[in-house]
């Protein structure tokens, strides 16, 4: 083992957590023949089958599995060494880690640009993550600072609102309930709804959202990709429940309307969320007074959702 490289137990590890070569060559922005040769590699320095496949899946042998715990403690070890280096540099030579729900991606990172550009060499990181996805980077030390809506609450973690987070009815500009004033949520049960699917973050919102009448709404699909649906609803599939965040575009050009129904819109908060024992490099410290201080600003000027919605 001695001529392994942390390159290739990172690719271990990504493979062993996935259980998948594509998933995890599409996680490393890698292609799969590279994942399969660092692997390759990894098993010729052990010596052993780290994997074996019965079918279709691969598992890991007893030798992989011995690995794996050993192959995150060397990399925990080169991270922690990483961030201690990263204190001596100071902000400018930092490198910044970011996880973000997928709501966040329409206007992320025009933040972390107006940050950087302040910032000279400083260097980038930027994962997008269903909520489950992020929760484990949060877990498994892999990010430094979470971009979210609903903090965990089974983590030690401190968890500070920086921007208001608006949830929105939308639905074709030819749906007859466009243009009405003061819709009443039960005029809603007769609509098929197109929405994410359950445990995403967008599925707790519209839970809060909709409490006790959750139960009422007629959800005709559950589709893992906002962008999907959006262009069911834009289609006449159906009207949804989504982040205001993420429709700025359609806003304005026509595309969605927002319906105005009693109690919405809804109105949650951005957390920006690390492990309370984290200890953050000053980069990501100096990233995190930027977002308390600018970001909700930042945010209404990149996806403008209150004038347009007051348009429509």
């Amino acid at each position: 083992m001695k001529h392994a490289t942390l390159r290739q137990l990172k690719v271990f590890e990504a493979v062993a957590r996935l259980l998948s070569f594509s998933r995890a060559a599409e996680e490393l922005h890698l292609t799969q023949p590279a994942v399969s040769t660092q692997v390759g590699k990894l098993e010729e320095h052990a010596g052993n089958a780290l994997f074996e496949q019965f079918g279709k899946k691969i598992y890991l042998t007893p030798a992989g599995a011995e690995l794996l715990q050993i192959s995150r403690a060397i990399i925990q070890q080169f991270e922690a060494a990483e961030n201690a280096m990263a204190h001596f540099k100071g902000v400018a030579g930092g490198r910044l880690n970011v996880g973000v729900i997928s709501a966040g991606d329409y206007f992320f990172p025009h933040l972390l640009v107006a940050f950087a550009s302040r910032h000279q060499g400083v260097t980038l990181n930027f994962t997008v993550h269903n909520r489950a996805g992020l929760l484990t980077h949060i877990v498994d030390n892999r990010t430094d600072l979470a971009i979210m809506v609903r903090p965990p609450t089974d983590l030690e973690t401190i968890n500070q609102p920086f921007a208001p987070h608006p949830y929105v009815i939308v639905a074709a500009p030819s749906h007859p309930l466009v243009g009405q004033r003061n819709i009443p949520r039960a005029a809603l049960k007769r609509e098929p709804f197109v929405v994410r699917e359950q445990g995403s973050d967008t599925w707790h919102s519209m839970e809060e959202g909709f409490g006790a009448d959750l139960a009422d709404v007629n959800v005709a699909m559950e589709i893992c990709s906002t962008e999907t649906i959006k262009q069911a609803v834009v289609a006449g599939m159906g009207i949804s429940f989504l982040s205001a965040h993420t429709i700025s575009h359609e806003l304005r050009d026509g595309a969605l309307c927002v319906l105005d129904v009693e109690g919405f819109p809804l109105m949650l908060n951005w957390y920006v969320v690390h492990r309370r024992t984290k200890r953050l490099a000053p980069v990501a410290q100096a990233f995190k007074e930027f977002l308390l201080c600018e970001g909700a600003a930042l945010i209404e000027r990149v996806v403008p959702y209150r004038a347009q919605a007051r348009a429509a």
